[in-house]
């Protein structure tokens, strides 16, 4: 039955991307059947088999060492204001991504991280029967960050036509950034993370194929990378701790406004109806949840944290999920925390359009204006990742 589910689920999510497709004649078929032939066996590698464990096992270790000196930083600068045995999420949590924003710059001033996004896009480009440029914008959009990766390829930025850089800006909403995965893993398991990353990467190219379907003609097929101008290591350095310190900020700043307003809505709808907005979301979001592979009887809680995450982000959606994954099954967990890993949000719109109009105004109001389309697709990758996932739990 569980199967005839996901089978189900993944019907619905390619329909729903057919549903909104600009030009249906286009879409190739035989690429797409590859990527997601391919989601389903990375898939049960990463989850089901011993060197799955083994690989998710080392990649954790990493970040939690990395997490163990990020720390000592955090400690000499707040030691004062933590409590023993106290968790306190902006010490914890998000400070560290400052030492993470740091190790991306060494990484991108020694050249390793401009080849590793290269080569994997150039691979990437072989499989996904899409642009260099846009092979390599998923990857980057992967290391860097949604907002940065754009300055990367601002060279080409300006000359893009509407249907590519949709793609670009799908591809960066799909993904989430390496400074922020070591955060994610001290609130979900590792190996959901480290699977959602590697589906999403694919699941970009998949529903963006179907959405919004094109050829890149040979002569069209150009990569210019910006380098930026030559700095000296300790300018780089100063640059990514202040970049890092920056998302920590305003991730922090996001959580205390929406988690606040969470609250007061929530308590209002207590008041007035009876119910908490939460569940009323929770009940819209109950069919996604059920053909994602979730059981009935979780299908409404498990929709509440997904609406969360659409509303706020996928910071306040991993925090609710914390509160109530004792009460879920393991099945229903996995499904949701690889749902959750992902930039796919309201605000991530609007911070999308803004780094892209900093680069280029008349592209930025182009973005700005497939919005709505945008955040569609995104979240379309993020249940097709979860339904992808379902068959292998």
């Amino acid at each position: 039955m569980t199967y005839i589910i996901s089978v189900l689920g993944l019907v619905v999510v390619l329909g729903l991307a057919l549903l909104v497709s600009n030009n249906r004649k286009n879409i190739k078929f035989k690429p797409i059947a590859i990527m997601v032939v391919l989601q389903l066996l990375l898939s049960f590698l990463l989850l089901n088999t011993k060197f799955g464990l083994i690989l998710i096992k080392g990649i954790a270790k990493v970040f939690e060492k990395l997490l163990e000196y990020a720390n000592e930083g955090v400690v000499f600068v707040f030691g004062g204001l933590m409590n023993k045995g106290e968790f306190t999420f902006f010490l914890n949590v998000l400070l560290p991504i400052v030492f993470i924003s740091v190790l991306i710059g060494i990484f991108q001033y020694v050249k390793i991280l401009p080849l590793i996004m290269k080569g994997i896009g150039l691979l990437l480009s072989k499989i996904n029967g899409m642009g260099k440029l846009e092979s390599y914008n998923a990857v980057a959009s992967a290391m860097v960050g949604q907002s940065e990766v754009f300055i990367t390829v601002k060279k080409q930025l300006g000359k893009l036509p509407e249907h590519r850089l949709y793609t670009l800006c799908a591809s960066a909403m799909s993904t989430v950034s390496m400074s922020i995965v070591g955060a994610y893993m001290t609130m979900i398991d590792p190996k959901y993370v480290v699977t959602a990353i590697v589906l999403n990467l694919f699941g970009g190219f998949i529903i963006a194929s179907i959405i919004n379907p094109y050829t890149v003609e040979e002569s069209e097929d150009i990569l210019e990378i910006h380098e930026e101008e030559k700095q000296s290591f300790f300018e780089m350095l100063g640059e990514y701790i202040l970049d890092g310190f920056k998302v920590a900020i305003i991730v922090g700043a996001m959580l205390i406004g929406f988690v606040a307003l969470m609250a007061a809505i929530d308590h209002t709808f207590d008041l007035v109806f009876g119910i908490s907005f939460q569940q009323i979301l929770g009940y819209i979001f109950a069919p996604i949840a059920f053909i994602m592979g979730v059981p009935m009887s979780e299908a409404v809680k498990a929709g509440g944290i997904m609406a969360t995450k659409l509303v706020t982000n996928e910071f306040v959606a991993m925090m609710e999920l914390t509160k109530v994954q004792a009460a879920m099954s393991e099945r229903t967990l996995g499904i949701i925390s690889v749902f959750l890993v992902s930039f796919a949000n309201f605000s991530s719109i609007g911070i999308i359009a803004g780094a892209v109009k900093g680069l280029s105004e008349k592209q930025g109001n182009v973005v700005a204006r497939f919005g709505l389309k945008l955040l569609y697709g995104a979240t379309l990758v993020s249940v097709l990742s979860a339904v992808i996932v379902s068959f292998v739990l």
